[in-house]
Parts: C-alpha cells; structure tokens; sequence
C-alpha cells in the first residue's frame, strides 16, 4: 500500500489555484506536483517539463493508444493527461501527489473504484470577480474569455461532488485553507504533518 495520498484539485480557469498550488507546494514538505500532458501552446513564461509537457497531437494520441495516461480528456478545444507511470512511482516513494486537473478529469478519476483520492474545488468568490481576473491576466481574447465564463458555469455545478470547496477571495486565508486539507488527510492516514508514517515513531 503506498504512503502518499492523492489530491485532486480543481477550478475555473481563473480562480487562482495556480497561485495556491504555487505557494502551498513551497511550505509543506513531502508535496509532488504532477506535470500534465497538453497540446495547448504555452504561455508566456511556461517552462516545458514544469508547467506541462507540450507535445503534438499526434504524440498525446499515440500516447493514449499506449495506455500511459490515468485520465485525459478535452478541455478548450486541448487535450491534457495526466501520466500513469510518474503518479504511481511517486505515491510509492511517499510523497503527497497534487493533480491540477479539470472537473472532466476529476469525474473519470472519481469513478474509477482502483483510484484513491481528495478531491479540491476551488472556487472564485462571484462570476463577476473571476471575469475580473481573466482579464486582468490578458492572454485570452474576448471570445476565449466568454467561452472560459460559459464553462466556469458548468464547472461550478459539478462543486457538490468534491470532497473540499475552498473560496478564494483571500489569497492569504485560501491557501491556509488547502494547506490544513493536506493536513488533515495526513493524520486521517496516520501521518505526521511531515508526511512521515507515525508508527516510525511510536
């Protein structure tokens, strides 16, 4: 049975998990970020291999002929996966495993009875505040940035199915939020804050 847990987060584009998972990942320890696979371009200042792995379409199809990703799905006209082999290697090292993925990644992983997981939904505090924001980051153009308003709709729907709901209308108190979430599933599992099993100490 492996040590590390799964956690599942997800959000409307524009709802500052990036930010969270950024800062989060920075203070707890025994933290892996799972690197997804996208056919999307990437944005100014993503670093392949950090962000994502960029690849063609033809790479990510062939990849999923192969079997190789956990869940994957299309989300904005992209294709985006999450690789089998890096999550599993890196939950039976012990470390805590962080999916960013969206609300159709988290579904097939839901329903799937071999996967376990907490699932995060993170959330903007209105519509009008995440229209705010996608704005204010100007690497869309008006039609992504409706289309991206439309879908966050949707994606706020599906919030009832997750574990956890944290609103980030403070940054400072949202990222304290999904940082004691972490915590919590450590001691759930008889973990220190550490990661470490508790019984190396008892």
């Amino acid at each position: 049975m492996s040590l590390g847990r799964l956690f599942v987060v997800s959000a409307p584009s524009g709802a500052g998990k990036t930010t969270l998972l950024k800062r989060v990942m920075s203070s707890l320890v025994k933290m892996k970020f799972s690197v997804s696979h996208t056919t999307r371009a990437a944005r100014e200042g993503e670093v392949d291999g950090i962000d994502y792995h960029f690849v063609s379409q033809e790479t990510f199809k062939q990849m999923i002929i192969e079997s190789m990703f956990l869940e994957h799905a299309d989300v904005h006209g992209n294709l985006y996966g999450t690789s089998l082999a890096s999550i599993v290697g890196q939950l039976e090292d012990g470390f805590d495993v962080v999916l960013d993925i969206d609300v159709q990644g988290a579904a097939i992983l839901r329903a799937k009875t071999d996967v376990e997981a907490a699932f995060v939904f993170i959330a903007p505090p209105s519509l009008l505040e995440l229209e705010r924001r996608l704005r204010g980051r100007g690497t869309e153009n008006e039609e992504k940035i409706k289309i991206r308003l439309m879908n966050a709709i949707t994606e706020l729907e599906s919030s009832s199915e997750y574990d956890y709901v944290i609103v980030n209308s403070d940054v400072e108190e949202a990222t304290h939020l999904l940082e004691s979430i972490i915590l919590a599933e450590r001691a759930k599992l008889h973990r220190l804050p550490s990661g470490d099993p508790i019984g190396k100490v008892l």
